[in-house]
């Protein structure tokens, strides 16, 4: 049970990404613990430490540890800290949350790809391009 100096936590969050930050942050907990460089039983940062550490404000890494207990993958215990939990369930749970979640993104990319006159071929085209970092 000893707090994970080995991962880089402030390579986790990118403020020039227009993703979220507590997007950013949640994604990296969770393949952290999916790549298994976060064990159960690790303790992970104070909410404090981690938004020091990363220049961001405390509530957002309050929400990103919440959401992350909620889900079943950190217990908090009081005057101890924020741990990683084992929950071998969480994953597959988690994953068809997710994909559930991504048909949602496409499905909005695809109406709003259509109302700018665009086909679904384009849309995916540009995905590709932009996945390749051939932006333009």
């Amino acid at each position: 049970m000893a707090l994970m100096p080995d991962l880089d936590w402030t390579a986790s969050v990118n403020p020039r990404d227009p993703t979220p930050l507590h997007a950013q942050l949640e994604r990296t907990i969770r393949a952290a613990i999916a790549s298994r460089r976060l064990r159960p039983g690790d303790q992970l940062p104070t909410v404090r430490q981690l938004a020091v550490a990363l220049r961001i404000n405390a509530n957002t890494v309050a929400k990103v540890y919440t959401h992350l207990e909620r889900d079943g993958a950190l217990g908090t215990r009081r005057g101890v800290g924020t741990f990683v939990l084992d929950a071998p369930q969480l994953a597959v749970d988690h994953q068809a949350a997710r994909d559930a979640e991504l048909a949602a993104v496409a499905n909005r990319a695809i109406a709003d790809a259509a109302s700018h006159g665009f086909t679904v071929a384009d849309l995916r085209r540009a995905l590709l391009s932009i996945a390749k970092g051939e932006t333009s």
